[in-house]
């Protein structure tokens, strides 16, 4: 069993953008290991992917 359904509400989102940061790897393939490792749903998978989008050097918004 899974210790998530202990967390608050969107903790896991939150443990999975400060991993992501820590490694300092914001591509899709470390974003769908995130989503793995932290449970993540597809929302908060998308979430992530526009939100690595937005914070990239250089991002233009369309």
């Amino acid at each position: 069993m899974s210790d998530n359904s202990l967390l608050p509400h969107g903790e896991d989102l939150r443990r999975a953008i400060r991993w992501l940061g820590e490694h300092h790897q914001h591509d899709l393939r470390s974003i769908e290991e995130a989503s793995v490792r932290f449970d993540l749903s597809p929302l908060d998978e998308e979430f992530l992917i526009r939100y690595c989008r937005e914070q990239a050097p250089g991002a233009q918004s369309r």
